[in-house]
């Protein structure tokens, strides 16, 4: 016979960090990072919102959680793409950051500044460095090389996060940009605005990933 504290047989417990987990992504997916607040996610759990401080002290916890769990895999992802060599294993690293960031509404704002500690997190960093170690790279330019993928890889994907647009033909300000060269003398915005205006994020981040890696490769 069952406690009042204790679940109904068959049923899951009332609060689990895996399932609240899981609701808050669903809670981010649905509204965006700003709509996400401990006791929405309190009320989508069943619980009172008090009752979230057991797993996660503080939202800056619940929200470094919820980053490491949007890296679940990346590694993994990763070292599927069969890389030939380490310029082309650490940039593979780098596009499956990206598509798992992508893969969550707001995913590069949640994971900017959370700096996880989690297996997910310090996982694909260790790799990424023993892949510039592997490659011949110092310790001390390893690990910046890491930070400087990494950190181009959030940052671009932010950027292209912000300026997404359901259903949208052109990222969000491309017309407000459009304007403000035609209204002014700029004949260089003007002649590269088929690009600068371009939905292509891909491209874009393609064009970066590529100047990193034969910046390092000329510097090993």
């Amino acid at each position: 016979m069952s406690s009042p504290s204790s679940p109904t047989r068959g049923r899951p417990p009332r609060l689990d960090r895996a399932r609240t987990l899981q609701t808050a992504l669903d809670l981010l997916n649905e509204s965006g990072l700003d709509a996400l607040t401990m006791r929405r996610l309190a009320d989508a759990v069943g619980v009172q919102a008090g009752a979230l401080y057991r797993y996660f002290a503080t939202k800056h916890d619940l929200l470094t959680a919820m980053a490491e769990r949007i890296l679940d895999g990346v590694t993994d992802a990763a070292a599927e793409a069969d890389a030939a060599d380490w310029s082309e294993h650490l940039a593979a690293l780098a596009r499956a950051l990206r598509t798992a960031l992508l893969a969550h509404r707001d995913g590069a704002r949640l994971f900017a500044g959370t700096h996880s500690t989690g297996a997910n997190t310090l996982g694909f960093s260790d790799v990424a460095v023993g892949v510039l170690r592997g490659a011949g790279f110092r310790d001390e330019d390893a690990a910046r090389a890491l930070f400087t993928v990494a950190n181009f890889t959030v940052g671009h994907t932010l950027e292209e996060q912000a300026a997404l647009q359901p259903g949208g033909a052109e990222p969000a300000g491309a017309g407000v940009l459009r304007d403000a060269v035609a209204a002014g003398d700029y004949p260089h915005l003007e002649a590269t605005l088929p690009t600068l205006t371009s939905p292509d994020f891909t491209h874009l981040f393609e064009f970066g990933l590529d100047l990193l890696i034969k910046g390092l490769k000329a510097r090993l």
